[in-house]
């Protein structure tokens, strides 16, 4: 009975110790200093150090849902408000840093996220583009554990892309808005300099796939869910025999998602007959859902296609090609995706894209 007794002590004790730290964690959250955002019902909030404040301002501002972008600086130390002639000493540790508020209920933290990646250098210390010097240091900093979870979840995914990354991931301390001429500096000044180029902002409005939808699985669940194929395909980077696979002539209206985390990628209104093989398509539903590499393997040099949440290999796209509507060719392995067919797509969850099929 006495063991019982010091075993439920032993444990409540730990319990308590358990629930004092998470306070305490919590606690630390909630007395971030930002000098003049306070949250609202159903308004998510990040802090986006990406180089100059200026385009990341207008990048984030261009995608749906987001609510107000406001440049500052995030994380060093002054008395008082500091000013950007003191942030350009290198001496106050601040980053030029962009508050990104937004409406849950129309885009995720995720979104926002692949967006900011998408547009960075994220391997590089105290620079991005022209600009050089700490406050150019690239960072995500968080006010929640939810959002901490968010980011830690995307930058897996970009590890697996990138390797090791230079980006500062940690919760907010204090945050500054920048004066008043910072503020929309590229819409008040179309011309001025920005790393972040004109395509680019283009793209980001058109974003019409929500990647917090979808989740990239473990890579045990992702072995024992695939076939030896899909994991030699999107794994190992592997190509299926041509003239031998599911979708080449597959001709029937739907949706063509990724294997791995149901992602959408291409619809079969941008597919046309291609005789190289493999499924041809003109360009994906989504730009942005799709990431390029230099692929110099087999003693050539080609533009290799991955999935945005997955980091799946799909194919490869090609420029020039005379059976394309646009002379375009992304060349996609039928391992690679899953077809959903135009009357299964309400049932399955992609109801909404049913407007790009027909």
């Amino acid at each position: 009975m006495k063991k019982l007794l010091a075993s439920a002590l032993l444990a409540a004790l730990i319990i308590t110790a358990a629930a004092i730290g998470n306070g305490e964690a919590a606690k630390k959250m909630d007395n971030v200093k930002d000098t003049a955002y306070t949250k609202r019902e159903g308004r998510g909030v990040i802090y986006l150090a990406g180089g100059c404040f200026w385009g990341m301002e207008k990048y984030m501002e261009s995608i749906r849902g987001v609510t107000s972008a406001v440049a500052g600086y995030a994380n060093g130390h002054s008395k008082g408000r500091p000013t950007y002639e003191q942030v350009c000493t290198n001496t106050t540790g601040y980053r030029e840093t962009v508050r990104v508020e937004y409406d849950e209920s129309k885009t995720s933290l995720e979104k926002l996220l692949y967006g900011f990646f998408s547009v960075i250098d994220p391997t590089i210390t105290d620079r991005q583009g022209n600009d050089r010097g700490t406050q150019y240091q690239s960072g995500i900093y968080w006010t929640d554990t939810a959002s901490a979870a968010a980011v830690k979840r995307v930058a897996a995914t970009e590890e697996k892309r990138w390797g090791k990354l230079a980006v500062e991931m940690k919760p907010l301390e204090v945050f500054w808005e920048a004066e008043e001429y910072h503020q929309n500096y590229l819409t008040k000044h179309p011309g001025g300099y920005c790393h972040i180029s004109g395509e680019e902002l283009s793209l980001a409005k058109k974003m019409v796939v929500d990647p917090g939808k979808y989740k990239r699985p473990s890579d045990e669940e992702i072995k024992k869910k695939l076939s030896p194929m899909q994991y030699k395909v999107t794994q190992q980077e592997g190509t299926e025999p041509p003239f031998e696979n599911e979708y080449w002539q597959n001709d029937k209206p739907g949706l063509y998602v990724d294997v791995v985390t149901g992602e959408p990628l291409f619809s079969s209104k941008d597919k046309y007959k291609s005789s190289c093989g493999w499924p041809g398509f003109t360009k994906p539903l989504d730009e942005n859902a799709a990431v390029y590499n230099t692929d110099k393997s087999h003693g050539m040099v080609r533009t290799e296609v991955k999935s945005r949440v997955g980091n799946s290999h799909l194919g490869h796209v090609f420029e020039g090609d005379p059976e394309s509507p646009n002379g375009v060719r992304y060349c996609i392995d039928s391992a690679a995706l899953r077809f959903i067919p135009y009357e299964k797509m309400d049932a399955e969850g992609y109801g909404e894209f049913k407007k790009f099929v027909k």
